[in-house]
């Protein structure tokens, strides 16, 4: 079987829908490598991720070739890739991003991957024009398509309620997270990102946007009710919701118990969740909520929300808490801290839960739906 992908967030971008697209394409070619792949992208960054694939035969990488299509690459990706893919032999052609192309010829068989639809549950959160766009590029793909694979059950819900999806063309299969978390870092490795972020020897650990819908205000506020005191670390890219969060540092008197890293490099990532106590994650609502599967494979107990799709996320070990008590959370925060032997067995547990979320179980899955489609 010939499978085509829409590989533009897998050559150029390094996180979420990046990291996804990564995985989806490596761990198809790990556990059915007796098919084909192709990966269709108008660019390529030059980036470590990248190389990988540019550098090996499990691969066919395609990018525009025509003068018109070198001169006008989203033309290319957004409408004329459909049938570029058919007229490779392409079977399976699989949009890994919640988009797919405008034109296909009637024998292409596509799925689509669907993360979330917080613009339309969120509308406030976005641009109304973006809001506009992202929903009318969803809309097309979600009726052009074969097959919707949503990364959550929470989406499968969404995709119902906001597009009419009916639910005999859904399939929820999960995400995984980068395999760089499921490797121990070295002594000598957690010794010098410990140094170079200047981490405390312990500390409850938030990672993502620092984003409104993040809340990891809620987070500052529970730290200050905390009684053991722990510092608190937030790593994630900075927002407009910053000023709320340096706010909230100052009013409850935080400055020293609170430390904000920005920018720090991937390769870093696993060694700062490995070396935290707590993982603290305070979303109102997520797609799926990748940070709280990194949490738990980097050996770290979680405490996230109730609600939106936490639980399916973190399983029946993790700690959930109304996002919007700061109390709770600060008493779930001081139990986890007092009690070494809890801490071990939330961990034990919970990596046997995301078990569910490795490559092979979801290589399966993805591949069962594809020969039911041809």
């Amino acid at each position: 079987m010939r499978i085509g992908f829409d590989a533009k967030r897998l050559f150029n971008n390094f996180t979420g829908l990046g990291n996804y697209s990564r995985f989806v394409a490596d761990a198809l070619a790990a556990y059915y490598p007796e098919h084909e792949y192709l990966l269709y992208t108008p660019r390529i960054k030059n980036h470590p991720e990248t190389k990988a694939y540019l550098q090996t035969n499990r691969f066919v990488v395609r990018q525009p070739e025509s003068g018109p299509a070198k001169r006008l690459p989203a033309w290319w990706r957004s409408y004329a890739l459909g049938n570029v893919a058919a007229a490779d032999g392409v079977q399976i052609f699989h949009g890994l991003s919640n988009e797919l192309p405008l034109t296909k010829p009637a024998a292409l068989k596509t799925v689509l991957t669907v993360h979330d639809l917080i613009f339309k549950r969120f509308p406030g959160y976005y641009n109304p024009i973006d809001v506009r766009i992202y929903g009318w590029k969803l809309k097309h793909a979600c009726q052009s398509a074969d097959l919707i694979v949503a990364v959550s059950q929470q989406t499968a819900a969404d995709l119902h309620e906001f597009m009419g999806v009916p639910a005999n063309k859904l399939r929820v299969i999960y995400q995984g997270c980068h395999p760089a978390f499921k490797r121990v870092a070295t002594d000598e490795e957690k010794k010098r990102v410990k140094a170079a972020h200047q981490l405390p020897d312990e500390y409850v650990l938030f990672v993502g946007t620092l984003e409104e819908r993040k809340n990891a205000v809620q987070l500052v506020k529970a730290a200050s009710l905390l009684k053991t005191k722990a510092p608190v670390v937030l790593v994630g890219r900075a927002t407009p919701y910053m000023k709320k969060i340096g706010h909230a540092i100052k009013q409850f008197g935080m400055e020293d118990q609170v430390r904000v890293l920005h920018g720090v490099l991937f390769n870093d990532l696993p060694a700062v969740y490995q070396q935290a106590s707590v993982f603290v994650y305070p979303s109102v609502f997520e797609g799926f909520g990748i940070p709280i599967v990194e949490a738990i494979v980097s050996g770290v107990p979680v405490i996230t929300s109730h609600g939106s799709c936490f639980a399916e996320a973190g399983g029946p070990a993790t700690r959930y808490v109304n996002p919007t008590r700061a109390d709770e959370l600060a008493t779930q925060i001081d139990e986890l801290l007092g009690s070494a032997e809890l801490r071990k067995e939330i961990v034990a547990k919970s990596q046997a839960y995301v078990k569910h979320f490795e490559p092979s179980v979801i290589a399966e899955r993805l591949m069962q739906q594809y020969t039911q489609l041809i």
